[in-house]
């Protein structure tokens, strides 16, 4: 499983669609992460003023159609994840039957990404 980090307004936006963020028209690919604690991190480092609710997309690789490529963080990874870590790249839409399930962040009264509970 691989992990994405989306608003709900995204994720909702066009329900009938593949989920296609920015990033993708933008870099090329969908940034993913490979596990929670990671996309937790991802989450303190780069979505802390994002629209809440903040959803996580748990994702199974093998159902995307599009090609995955494992790659180092560029220039470097955020906070609390270590030097070396790979992360998943999507080069493509995100095919809605790939996702197993939606989780939401959960976060503490300092407004930091704490963990997930199953959104609602």
């Amino acid at each position: 499983m691989i992990y994405h980090i989306v608003t709900q307004a995204e994720w909702t936006a066009a329900p009938d669609q593949p989920y296609a963020p920015a990033s993708l028209a933008e870099e090329g690919f969908v940034h993913c992460a490979p596990d929670e604690p990671t996309t937790l991190a991802v989450v303190n480092a780069f979505y802390r003023n994002t629209p809440r609710p903040l959803l996580v997309l748990v994702l199974d690789e093998s159902r995307l159609n599009a090609r995955t490529e494992w790659e180092a963080a560029v220039p470097a990874p955020p906070p609390g994840v270590p030097e070396g870590t790979l992360f998943p790249h999507v080069f493509g839409h995100i095919d809605r039957d790939a996702v197993e399930r939606i989780l939401e962040v959960t976060w503490d009264e300092d407004g930091r990404a704490t963990g997930t509970k199953k959104a609602t």
